[in-house]
């Protein structure tokens, strides 16, 4: 049996992602956002302070500077003082945030889905369960 090259699958893992994100990029745009965006978003019920944003996404902080600022003058996001923290402003989504991010998150969904629909069922709960254990 031949060695199994790590890169490889990684490589074959990001080809998928980005073939996925790209298939529906110009619908997401349509909603008046970028992927990375939409991403940020989807990320902001569970991390709303921008350095937990930029670790959890992977991103520089001033680029989640700038996304936040875009998104705030798009009115899908809001800052809030921290009660806890004055000092400190938490992001929140707005109503049209939550809108535009449902939409974008269910166009991602469906270009995935097609994607697994090429797996059977066995296999596709057998994928779950080894991206899980790597997770």
């Amino acid at each position: 049996m031949s060695k199994i090259d790590p890169a490889k699958i990684w490589t074959l893992n990001y080809r998928l992602a980005m073939s996925v994100i790209s298939s529906v990029a110009p619908d997401i745009a349509a909603l008046g956002l970028e992927p990375k965006e939409l991403f940020l978003l989807a990320e902001l019920d569970e991390h709303s302070y921008p350095a937990e944003l930029a670790a959890t996404l992977c991103m520089p902080k001033p680029t989640v500077t700038v996304y936040v600022k875009r998104l705030e003058a798009a009115g899908f996001l809001r800052r809030e003082i921290d009660a806890a923290d004055l000092r400190r402003h938490r992001l929140v989504l707005t109503p049209a945030g939550r809108k535009v991010m449902s939409h974008g998150l269910a166009l991602l969904s469906e270009a995935f889905g097609a994607r697994l629909g090429r797996l059977s069922g066995p296999e596709q709960a057998q994928l779950r369960t080894l991206l899980e254990k790597l997770s």
